[in-house]
């Protein structure tokens, strides 16, 4: 059996495609990150918060999204149509 360059690229082509995995989520506003806030002041300033499973939801303040290990980051203002927590 003769092995041609073409049927070598072709083999690493499909293989390589196998290995891709999703593209990593664009982060936007501001990160949350490790250690988590523990406690945050009664401080009204309405941040949109991205998840980290996906979708958004208010918080009262960038300090109460953080404090949510389901929060990834968030941007000042309240989502579009979203309710508080």
């Amino acid at each position: 059996m003769r092995v041609t360059p073409a049927l070598i690229l072709a083999s690493g082509l499909a293989l390589a495609g196998c290995n891709s995995s999703p593209p990593a989520p664009v982060i936007t506003g501001t990160q949350c990150t490790d250690p988590r806030p523990q406690v945050c002041t009664m401080e009204y300033a309405p941040v949109c918060a991205t998840l980290i499973k996906g979708g958004t939801a208010d918080y009262s303040s960038g300090c109460n999204a953080c404090a949510d290990d389901a929060v990834s980051s968030f941007e000042q203002g309240k989502c579009d149509g979203g309710s508080l927590l």
